[in-house]
């Protein structure tokens, strides 16, 4: 029975590594056990930053429109909880949108959500 060698499996798998670890600095774009950790390494990271990317836009929407409801004269809480209670469903993302381009329609918004407190 002949022995079936694994020469070109082997050789696929580390061909896409080493073509995912392109343009890593030294060794780790050239060598297969460097590269392969440095891509397991930068998955990881990029893992991460997805997940980070997330926490940051929500943390730029909410100063956006913490600081337009101050221009309206409240606080960023004041301004949610007046929204939630007159009962307008708009999520971060549209509402600090509204706060940098049309200040005039989040001026109308803080306006509902003064009359509802």
């Amino acid at each position: 029975m002949a022995r079936i060698k694994g020469a070109l499996t082997t050789r696929k798998r580390r061909k896409k590594v080493l073509k995912a670890a392109k343009g890593y600095w030294g060794a780790k774009s050239k060598h297969f056990k460097m590269a392969k950790q440095a891509v397991m390494k930068s998955g990881n990271y990029a893992f991460a930053g997805r997940k980070a990317r997330k926490r940051d836009m929500r943390r730029l929407w909410i100063t956006r429109i913490s600081a337009q409801s101050k221009v309206c004269g409240m606080n960023y809480s004041t301004f949610m909880n007046g929204l939630k209670k007159a009962g307008i469903t708009l999520n971060r993302k549209m509402l600090a949108e509204l706060a940098v381009s049309d200040k005039e329609a989040f001026a109308a918004l803080a306006e509902q959500a003064k009359a509802a407190l």
